[in-house]
């Protein structure tokens, strides 16, 4: 059982997924980062200065500064922001991987054009037995 595992995590497939896990939780890291540090800056502006990341209600009535201050407290919060933020990193996610998606799929397209065209032959010349016959006549001679 130990060597079917061990096969197993041997297996290419298995690796590839594991870099793909690691480098999408760096990218997601990144992702975020863009969206609370420059995105919503931006949509705050637009929209009289509303800071996403702040923008909450509590389920009890009870009144905080911020969103850190209700947690604190102890107060059920309904963090309307969080999940704007976390829409809008999907979007953004999702918008990537269908880039990268689209570009690996034409890079393959290109490979298998490569591969599928036709080899052009080179002029049909005289065969070798035809050279050979053609050098015994000239010795004959």
């Amino acid at each position: 059982m130990i060597q079917e595992f061990k096969d197993f995590i041997a297996k290419g497939n298995v690796m590839d997924m594991a870099v793909g896990i690691i480098i999408g939780a760096a990218f997601t890291a990144i992702v975020s980062s863009l969206v609370g540090d420059l995105i919503n800056p931006i949509i705050g502006l637009f929209l009289g200065g509303i800071d996403f990341s702040e923008w909450f209600y509590t389920l009890d009535g009870s009144s905080h500064a911020t969103l850190a201050a209700a947690e604190e407290a102890g107060a059920p919060v309904f963090a309307i922001g969080r999940f704007v933020m976390a829409i809008i990193n999907f979007l953004i996610i999702a918008f990537v991987v269908f880039m990268l998606v689209k570009m690996v799929n034409r890079v393959k397209d290109a490979a298998d054009k490569a591969d599928a065209a036709p080899v052009e032959e080179a002029p049909a010349g005289p065969s070798e037995l035809d050279i050979l016959m053609e050098i015994r006549d000239a010795l004959k001679r």
